[in-house]
Protein backbone atom coordinates (compact mmCIF):
# COMPACT_ATOMS: atom_id res chain seq x y z
CA UNK A 1 0.00 0.00 0.00
CA UNK A 2 1.37 3.35 -1.08
CA UNK A 3 0.58 6.36 1.07
CA UNK A 4 0.24 9.76 -0.55
CA UNK A 5 2.44 12.49 0.86
CA UNK A 6 0.93 15.95 0.92
CA UNK A 7 2.34 19.27 1.97
CA UNK A 8 0.29 20.59 4.90
CA UNK A 9 0.61 24.21 5.89
CA UNK A 10 -1.30 23.55 9.15
CA UNK A 11 -4.78 23.78 7.70
CA UNK A 12 -5.55 20.06 8.08
CA UNK A 13 -4.15 20.04 11.59
CA UNK A 14 -6.28 22.99 12.70
CA UNK A 15 -9.29 21.45 11.02
CA UNK A 16 -8.92 18.22 13.00
CA UNK A 17 -8.26 20.02 16.28
CA UNK A 18 -11.39 22.14 15.83
CA UNK A 19 -13.58 19.05 15.44
CA UNK A 20 -14.32 18.84 19.18
CA UNK A 21 -18.10 19.08 18.90
CA UNK A 22 -18.41 16.35 16.25
CA UNK A 23 -16.25 14.16 18.47
CA UNK A 24 -18.44 14.86 21.55
CA UNK A 25 -21.60 14.09 19.62
CA UNK A 26 -20.10 10.75 18.59
CA UNK A 27 -19.21 9.96 22.20
CA UNK A 28 -22.69 10.91 23.47
CA UNK A 29 -24.24 8.84 20.74
CA UNK A 30 -22.29 5.74 21.84
CA UNK A 31 -22.11 6.19 25.66
CA UNK A 32 -25.07 8.44 26.50
CA UNK A 33 -25.19 12.06 27.50
CA UNK A 34 -24.85 11.33 31.21
CA UNK A 35 -21.65 9.36 30.81
CA UNK A 36 -19.54 11.89 28.92
CA UNK A 37 -17.78 14.55 30.97
CA UNK A 38 -15.49 17.48 30.33
CA UNK A 39 -13.09 17.79 27.43
CA UNK A 40 -9.61 16.50 28.42
CA UNK A 41 -7.47 17.40 25.38
CA UNK A 42 -6.34 15.76 22.19
CA UNK A 43 -3.60 13.50 20.89
CA UNK A 44 -2.27 13.61 17.35
CA UNK A 45 -2.15 10.24 15.62
CA UNK A 46 -0.63 11.32 12.30
CA UNK A 47 -1.02 14.11 9.74
CA UNK A 48 -4.62 13.10 8.95
CA UNK A 49 -5.98 11.87 12.33
CA UNK A 50 -6.45 13.30 15.83
CA UNK A 51 -7.97 11.68 18.94
CA UNK A 52 -10.11 13.85 21.21
CA UNK A 53 -10.43 12.85 24.89
CA UNK A 54 -13.46 13.32 27.17
CA UNK A 55 -13.67 12.38 30.85
CA UNK A 56 -15.85 9.38 31.63
CA UNK A 57 -18.53 9.59 34.32
CA UNK A 58 -19.47 5.93 34.18
CA UNK A 59 -19.73 4.33 37.66
CA UNK A 60 -16.65 2.26 38.37
CA UNK A 61 -14.55 3.93 35.66
CA UNK A 62 -13.05 6.85 37.54
CA UNK A 63 -10.03 8.20 35.66
CA UNK A 64 -11.06 6.66 32.32
CA UNK A 65 -11.64 8.68 29.14
CA UNK A 66 -13.69 8.48 25.99
CA UNK A 67 -11.31 8.54 23.05
CA UNK A 68 -12.84 9.72 19.78
CA UNK A 69 -10.59 9.56 16.72
CA UNK A 70 -11.43 11.87 13.83
CA UNK A 71 -9.74 11.95 10.42
CA UNK A 72 -9.84 13.75 7.09
CA UNK A 73 -8.31 13.21 3.67
CA UNK A 74 -7.34 16.80 2.89
CA UNK A 75 -8.23 20.36 3.71
CA UNK A 76 -11.36 20.20 1.54
CA UNK A 77 -12.69 16.81 2.69
CA UNK A 78 -15.08 16.64 5.65
CA UNK A 79 -13.97 15.39 9.06
CA UNK A 80 -15.25 11.90 9.86
CA UNK A 81 -15.29 9.85 13.07
CA UNK A 82 -13.15 6.73 12.89
CA UNK A 83 -13.85 5.13 16.30
CA UNK A 84 -15.09 5.76 19.86
CA UNK A 85 -13.46 3.75 22.64
CA UNK A 86 -13.12 3.92 26.42
CA UNK A 87 -9.45 4.07 27.42
CA UNK A 88 -7.76 4.38 30.82
CA UNK A 89 -6.27 7.71 31.82
CA UNK A 90 -3.20 8.30 33.99
CA UNK A 91 -5.30 8.03 37.20
CA UNK A 92 -7.39 5.06 36.13
CA UNK A 93 -7.53 1.84 38.13
CA UNK A 94 -6.45 -0.92 35.78
CA UNK A 95 -5.41 -4.54 36.07
CA UNK A 96 -1.71 -5.26 36.53
CA UNK A 97 0.42 -5.96 33.52
CA UNK A 98 -0.23 -9.37 32.06
CA UNK A 99 2.40 -11.97 32.91
CA UNK A 100 2.53 -15.44 31.34
CA UNK A 101 1.25 -18.17 33.60
CA UNK A 102 4.60 -19.97 33.65
CA UNK A 103 6.23 -16.83 35.12
CA UNK A 104 3.27 -15.88 37.26
CA UNK A 105 3.50 -18.78 39.71
CA UNK A 106 5.75 -17.95 42.63
CA UNK A 107 7.37 -20.15 45.29
CA UNK A 108 4.75 -21.16 47.82
CA UNK A 109 1.79 -20.92 45.42
CA UNK A 110 1.59 -24.65 44.75
CA UNK A 111 -1.16 -26.19 46.86
CA UNK A 112 -2.58 -29.64 47.49
CA UNK A 113 -3.71 -31.19 44.21
CA UNK A 114 -2.13 -28.47 42.04
CA UNK A 115 -0.12 -29.47 38.98
CA UNK A 116 2.79 -27.40 37.71
CA UNK A 117 4.30 -28.93 34.56
CA UNK A 118 7.77 -27.97 33.42
CA UNK A 119 8.66 -26.85 29.92
CA UNK A 120 10.47 -29.28 27.60
CA UNK A 121 13.32 -26.81 27.25
CA UNK A 122 13.54 -25.90 30.94
CA UNK A 123 17.16 -24.80 31.44
CA UNK A 124 17.15 -26.20 34.98
CA UNK A 125 16.83 -29.77 33.65
CA UNK A 126 18.84 -31.88 31.26
CA UNK A 127 18.83 -35.52 30.13
CA UNK A 128 20.17 -37.92 32.72
CA UNK A 129 22.91 -39.35 30.54
CA UNK A 130 24.24 -35.87 29.77
CA UNK A 131 24.89 -34.72 33.34
CA UNK A 132 26.27 -37.70 35.24
CA UNK A 133 29.39 -37.02 37.27
CA UNK A 134 30.70 -40.57 36.88
CA UNK A 135 31.95 -41.32 33.33
CA UNK A 136 31.47 -45.07 33.79
CA UNK A 137 27.89 -44.62 34.93
CA UNK A 138 27.33 -42.26 32.02
CA UNK A 139 28.42 -44.94 29.58
CA UNK A 140 26.11 -47.49 31.20
CA UNK A 141 23.05 -45.25 30.98
CA UNK A 142 23.38 -43.97 27.44
CA UNK A 143 20.26 -45.81 26.43
CA UNK A 144 17.12 -43.73 26.86
CA UNK A 145 14.72 -44.97 29.51
CA UNK A 146 17.15 -46.07 32.20
CA UNK A 147 16.72 -44.29 35.52
CA UNK A 148 15.25 -40.82 35.59
CA UNK A 149 14.55 -39.16 32.29
CA UNK A 150 15.91 -35.79 33.38
CA UNK A 151 17.94 -34.49 36.28
CA UNK A 152 19.05 -31.04 37.34
CA UNK A 153 21.50 -29.48 34.96
CA UNK A 154 24.55 -27.53 36.02
CA UNK A 155 22.55 -24.35 35.50
CA UNK A 156 19.77 -25.67 37.74
CA UNK A 157 22.18 -26.71 40.47
CA UNK A 158 23.89 -23.33 40.42
CA UNK A 159 20.53 -21.59 40.73
CA UNK A 160 19.56 -23.81 43.67
CA UNK A 161 22.91 -23.26 45.39
CA UNK A 162 22.60 -19.49 45.02
CA UNK A 163 19.05 -19.54 46.34
CA UNK A 164 19.96 -21.68 49.35
CA UNK A 165 23.05 -19.58 50.06
CA UNK A 166 20.89 -16.45 50.29
CA UNK A 167 18.10 -18.08 52.32
CA UNK A 168 17.52 -17.84 56.06
CA UNK A 169 19.62 -20.98 56.47
CA UNK A 170 22.61 -19.54 54.66
CA UNK A 171 25.94 -18.47 56.17
CA UNK A 172 25.02 -14.77 56.27
CA UNK A 173 21.81 -15.05 58.28
CA UNK A 174 21.55 -13.50 61.73
CA UNK A 175 21.30 -16.88 63.43
CA UNK A 176 24.41 -18.16 61.67
CA UNK A 177 26.41 -15.15 62.80
CA UNK A 178 25.42 -15.66 66.45
CA UNK A 179 25.87 -19.45 66.51
CA UNK A 180 28.66 -21.03 68.57
CA UNK A 181 29.69 -23.37 65.71
CA UNK A 182 28.81 -24.25 62.12
CA UNK A 183 26.69 -27.06 60.68
CA UNK A 184 29.70 -28.61 58.98
CA UNK A 185 30.97 -29.74 62.39
CA UNK A 186 27.58 -30.76 63.82
CA UNK A 187 26.59 -34.38 64.32
CA UNK A 188 23.05 -33.68 63.09
CA UNK A 189 24.30 -32.44 59.70
CA UNK A 190 23.43 -34.82 56.83
CA UNK A 191 25.46 -34.10 53.70
CA UNK A 192 23.85 -34.01 50.28
CA UNK A 193 25.11 -36.29 47.54
CA UNK A 194 26.71 -35.21 44.29
CA UNK A 195 28.41 -31.95 43.50
CA UNK A 196 26.59 -30.03 46.27
CA UNK A 197 27.82 -32.20 49.14
CA UNK A 198 30.74 -29.92 49.90
CA UNK A 199 28.53 -26.95 50.72
CA UNK A 200 25.03 -28.15 51.62
CA UNK A 201 23.26 -30.71 53.75
CA UNK A 202 20.04 -31.33 55.66
CA UNK A 203 19.54 -30.62 59.36
CA UNK A 204 18.31 -33.59 61.40
CA UNK A 205 17.95 -31.95 64.82
CA UNK A 206 14.32 -31.57 65.84
CA UNK A 207 15.22 -28.79 68.27
CA UNK A 208 16.80 -26.66 65.56
CA UNK A 209 14.64 -24.24 63.52
CA UNK A 210 16.33 -25.67 60.41
CA UNK A 211 15.13 -29.24 61.05
CA UNK A 212 14.30 -30.87 57.72
CA UNK A 213 15.66 -27.93 55.68
CA UNK A 214 18.66 -27.65 53.40
CA UNK A 215 21.33 -25.71 55.26
CA UNK A 216 24.70 -24.35 54.25
CA UNK A 217 27.75 -25.93 55.83
CA UNK A 218 28.62 -22.52 57.32
CA UNK A 219 25.17 -22.06 58.85
CA UNK A 220 24.77 -22.65 62.55
CA UNK A 221 22.39 -22.42 65.48
CA UNK A 222 22.40 -22.90 69.23
CA UNK A 223 21.45 -26.59 68.98
CA UNK A 224 24.89 -27.70 67.77
CA UNK A 225 25.75 -31.23 68.84
CA UNK A 226 29.08 -30.24 70.40
CA UNK A 227 28.03 -27.09 72.20
CA UNK A 228 28.76 -27.02 75.92
CA UNK A 229 27.37 -24.63 78.49
CA UNK A 230 28.87 -24.14 81.94
CA UNK A 231 26.07 -24.73 84.43
CA UNK A 232 26.89 -22.61 87.48
CA UNK A 233 24.49 -20.93 89.89
CA UNK A 234 23.85 -17.27 89.44
CA UNK A 235 24.73 -16.67 93.11
CA UNK A 236 28.25 -17.88 94.00
CA UNK A 237 28.17 -20.52 96.74
CA UNK A 238 31.32 -21.59 98.63
CA UNK A 239 32.13 -25.27 98.85
CA UNK A 240 31.11 -27.01 102.09
CA UNK A 241 34.09 -28.18 104.20
CA UNK A 242 33.67 -30.85 106.87
CA UNK A 243 36.44 -30.74 109.56
CA UNK A 244 36.40 -34.11 111.37
CA UNK A 245 39.87 -33.78 112.90
CA UNK A 246 38.59 -31.96 116.00
CA UNK A 247 35.94 -33.43 118.28
CA UNK A 248 34.12 -31.45 120.96
CA UNK A 249 33.53 -33.56 124.10
CA UNK A 250 30.79 -32.42 126.47
CA UNK A 251 31.20 -33.85 130.02
CA UNK A 252 28.11 -35.39 131.59
CA UNK A 253 27.85 -35.82 135.41
CA UNK A 254 27.02 -39.33 136.60
CA UNK A 255 24.89 -39.87 139.79
CA UNK A 256 26.98 -41.09 142.80
CA UNK A 257 25.83 -44.09 144.89
CA UNK A 258 25.60 -43.63 148.70
CA UNK A 259 27.04 -46.64 150.67
CA UNK A 260 25.13 -48.11 153.63
CA UNK A 261 26.05 -46.93 157.11
CA UNK A 262 27.74 -43.76 155.88
CA UNK A 263 27.55 -41.21 158.68
CA UNK A 264 27.85 -38.44 156.20
CA UNK A 265 24.65 -39.54 154.55
CA UNK A 266 22.80 -39.38 157.86
CA UNK A 267 24.28 -36.01 158.60
CA UNK A 268 23.31 -34.81 155.17
CA UNK A 269 19.84 -36.22 155.57
CA UNK A 270 19.50 -34.54 158.94
CA UNK A 271 20.65 -31.22 157.51
CA UNK A 272 18.23 -31.51 154.62
CA UNK A 273 15.48 -32.41 157.04
CA UNK A 274 16.17 -29.35 159.18
CA UNK A 275 16.17 -27.12 156.11
CA UNK A 276 12.96 -28.67 154.97
CA UNK A 277 11.39 -28.10 158.40
CA UNK A 278 12.15 -24.40 158.07
CA UNK A 279 10.48 -24.12 154.64
CA UNK A 280 7.63 -26.44 155.34
CA UNK A 281 6.84 -29.52 157.32
CA UNK A 282 5.25 -31.37 154.44
CA UNK A 283 8.20 -30.82 152.17
CA UNK A 284 10.62 -32.08 154.82
CA UNK A 285 8.62 -35.22 155.39
CA UNK A 286 8.55 -36.02 151.66
CA UNK A 287 12.31 -35.49 151.45
CA UNK A 288 12.87 -37.87 154.36
CA UNK A 289 10.78 -40.54 152.70
CA UNK A 290 12.72 -40.23 149.42
CA UNK A 291 16.07 -40.37 151.25
CA UNK A 292 14.98 -43.43 153.17
CA UNK A 293 13.95 -45.20 149.98
CA UNK A 294 17.29 -44.38 148.29
CA UNK A 295 19.22 -45.68 151.34
CA UNK A 296 17.30 -48.93 151.34
CA UNK A 297 17.94 -49.45 147.60
CA UNK A 298 21.66 -48.67 147.74
CA UNK A 299 22.61 -50.44 151.04
CA UNK A 300 22.99 -54.23 150.71
CA UNK A 301 21.07 -56.49 153.02
CA UNK A 302 23.09 -57.66 156.14
CA UNK A 303 23.10 -61.47 156.40
CA UNK A 304 21.88 -63.00 159.70
CA UNK A 305 24.69 -64.36 161.95
CA UNK A 306 23.79 -67.59 163.82
CA UNK A 307 24.24 -67.45 167.62
CA UNK A 308 27.14 -69.43 169.11
CA UNK A 309 26.11 -72.00 171.76
CA UNK A 310 27.40 -71.37 175.28
CA UNK A 311 30.06 -74.00 176.15
CA UNK A 312 29.21 -73.83 179.87
CA UNK A 313 25.75 -74.97 179.05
Amino acid sequence: MTRLLTHDDGTIRRKLLDAVEPAREAAVRDAGAGNVGEYAGSVGEDAFAVTHLFDSTLPGYRGWRWSVTVATADDEAPVTVSEVVLTPGPDAIVAPRWVPWARRVRPGDLGIGDIFPTQPDDPRLSPTYATLDDPEAEEATREIGLGRVRVMSRHGREEAATRWHRSEFGPRSDMARSAPATCGTCGFYLQLAGSLRSAFGVCGNEISPADGHVVHAEFGCGAHSEVEVETSPSVPVAELVYDDSLLDVEPVAEPSAVPAGDPGAETGDAGEAEASDETGGETGTAADDVAAEQSSEVAPATPAVPSTPDPSA
